[in-house]
């Protein structure tokens, strides 16, 4: 069976990504802060033949070597930073299959020098009779993009949105294309690298499947064929699947935010 690596703050966050990509006859290696801090790279990844960057808190401004704005409300993990960035390094520099979601786009920007505007308005989550609610707007998909014949057509869409920082073109890495825009405010709503096999970022949430075109479950499966295909993909040692399965078992009570009470917001 074909091994994918999922990033997350914890498991309770993991869970929407997990039934995504599971329900794919994926197996899942979710990665979560407190169990990789003292394992390596090459242990946390080896045999995984994709990876999915999830969504979740803001990334530390000096990551992008930018002061925090003590307005912007940031919720921050570093230990979920260090990880993340690590685990993505390594996946580019083999040219790994890479679904960047929501945060895990804004990471994927950050990876490639560019910057984030630490708050922006109209996009995050509400609360409404005591749960969250997302916003929605309309993007554009571009032709030509990697992710307009997965998702089947390029044009116009609406989807949902969760996030309360992004980006524009002055803060996207030159290294990086412009796929998808919100129509409203002309934020990036994706992100691909010409200098990868397939490296696709969304802002949207994709995962969430009642709040997004039924076609965008074909970027799961566009993963799912790419990861499939990637070498070395089928392998995991029993011991990596007892440590997952260690994992798993020890994370089934976790908060959405681990310590916070918020809604994963990126």
């Amino acid at each position: 069976m074909t091994v994918i690596a999922l990033t997350s703050v914890n498991r309770r966050n993991a869970l929407p990504y997990l039934e995504a990509t599971e329900s794919l006859g994926l197996e899942v290696r979710l990665l979560v802060p407190s169990d990789s801090d003292s394992v390596s790279t090459e242990d946390l990844m080896a045999g995984v033949g994709g990876l999915l960057l999830s969504g979740g808190p803001d990334i530390d401004p000096t990551r992008y070597l930018a002061a925090p704005d003590p307005n912007a409300g940031l919720y921050l993990d570093q230990t979920l930073d260090a990880l993340e960035f690590r685990v993505l390094d390594y996946a580019l520099q083999r040219d790994m299959p890479v679904l960047a979601i929501c945060r895990g786009m804004q990471v994927l920007n950050v990876a490639f020098g560019g910057q984030l505007i630490q708050d922006l308005p109209g996009h995050k989550a509400y609360q409404e009779d005591g749960r969250w609610v997302s916003e929605s707007h309309q993007i554009y998909l571009a032709p030509g993009s990697k992710a307009a014949p997965i998702i089947g057509s390029a044009g116009f869409f609406r989807v949902n949105s969760r996030h309360h920082q992004g980006l524009r073109e002055p803060q996207k890495s030159p290294r990086l294309m412009a796929t998808a825009y919100s129509v409203e405010d002309g934020y990036i709503e994706g992100l691909e690298s010409p200098e990868h096999s397939w490296v696709i970022g969304v802002q949207c949430h994709p995962e969430r499947q009642d709040e997004v075109p039924a076609s965008f479950a074909n970027l799961f499966r566009g993963f799912r064929d790419r990861a499939e295909a990637y070498p070395g993909s089928r392998f995991m040692t029993s011991t990596q699947a007892r440590s997952q399965e260690d994992s798993a078992n020890s994370h089934t009570g976790d908060n959405l935010l681990g310590s916070g009470s918020r809604e994963e917001e990126g």
